[in-house]
């Protein structure tokens, strides 16, 4: 199977900056679509942002023009780098890769464990 371990969630404050990681293991031949979900307090999950395998990225438009989505193709890793970060912006984060298996021809997806993303002075 796969795995999907999230890093870099924590606590800051407004206008500050943050960076989540999402690194994947196991029997991977590759992976296509790595996405951003979060899910804030008393709210549905929604998503905020997708890069697909060819570099081509979407966001959420509450947060257009303050996070990058990346991914490093070598180590099966996708960031998040969040900036000018606000209070509305604190949510559970998590990854979602959409990946193949090795001898398998179909797509997959899986989700990362979450990670607290706090946003207060």
């Amino acid at each position: 199977q796969v795995q999907l371990v999230e890093s870099g969630g924590g606590l800051v404050q407004p206008g500050g900056s943050m960076r989540l990681s999402c690194a994947a293991s196991g029997n991977i031949e590759t992976i296509n679509a790595m996405n951003w979900y979060r899910q804030p307090p008393g709210k549905q999950r929604e998503l905020v942002a997708t890069i697909t395998s060819g570099g081509t990225t979407n966001y959420a438009d509450s947060v257009k023009g303050r996070f990058t989505i990346s991914r490093d193709n070598a180590k099966n890793t996708a960031y998040l780098q969040m900036n000018a970060m606000k209070p509305e912006d604190t949510a559970i984060y998590y990854c979602n890769y959409r990946v193949i298996l090795v001898h398998q021809t179909v797509s997959r997806n899986y989700w990362g464990q979450g990670t607290q993303v706090t946003v207060s002075s």
